[in-house]
């Protein structure tokens, strides 16, 4: 494959998300994120609602019945009564992060596409994550939220990605073993994060090379 993929898991309020996007812009490629949901349902047929609802959210009352490894990638069709299923929803869109991953250089936010591309040698995998008052502060310059509604959100958030990520994996979410490249980005600005992961980017991919500093 010439093509590169580049995953990003991030706990919230790191400012992942956005660096992701930064990062897409300064490569000239695309990112994928919500839009993600929309290729899923387009792939299967199911209502982008259902995609929603079950997006980075463990099914059911599944918090007290993580078992590991539940990625089989196996699709289950439209007669089966699973088809609907939480479990399929993530499997239709592990198929579509495939796909991206074969055919096109592109950054992935979340969803597990770096275990479900834990196979492919053109991915890239990346963790942002930052301390809790550097969360609570970027949230709040971007929502405006009370501190005790910022908290709450951060701490739910991060609980469903990380039970989400387990449940599907059978691994941690934030174990740094999981990913080529951890960030704390708590002292360093979007512009610096973005400088180190394009430098990785051209020690690891010898077949591509990008500019280390954005041009005026």
């Amino acid at each position: 494959m010439n093509n590169f993929v580049i995953t990003i898991g991030r706990s919230y309020g790191s400012g992942g998300r956005t660096m992701g996007k930064l990062l897409a812009q300064e490569l000239g490629i695309d990112c994928y994120d919500m839009e993600l949901i929309k290729l899923a349902s387009e792939e299967s047929g199911i209502s982008e609602s259902l995609f929603g609802e079950s997006d980075e959210k463990v099914p059911g009352n599944s918090f007290f019945r993580i078992f590991k490894g539940g990625y089989s990638g196996k699709i289950a069709p439209p007669s089966s009564s699973d088809f609907t299923s939480p479990e399929n929803l993530f499997n239709y869109q592990a198929k579509v992060i495939k796909q991206l991953a074969e055919t096109t250089s592109c950054i992935i936010i979340g969803r597990c596409a770096d275990f479900i591309l834990k196979d492919y040698d053109n991915v890239i995998r990346l963790y942002f994550y930052a301390p809790m008052d550097c969360c609570i502060k970027r949230t709040k310059e971007l929502y405006g939220m009370s501190e005790e509604e910022i908290i709450k959100k951060i701490q739910k958030t991060d609980k469903e990605r990380a039970f989400y990520y387990e449940y599907y994996t059978g691994r941690k979410w934030n174990d740094a073993s999981n990913y080529d490249m951890c960030l704390n980005t708590e002292s360093m600005s979007y512009e610096t994060c973005i400088a180190m992961v394009k430098a990785y980017l051209n020690i690891c991919r010898k077949d591509i090379k990008v500019d280390t500093e954005k041009e005026d």
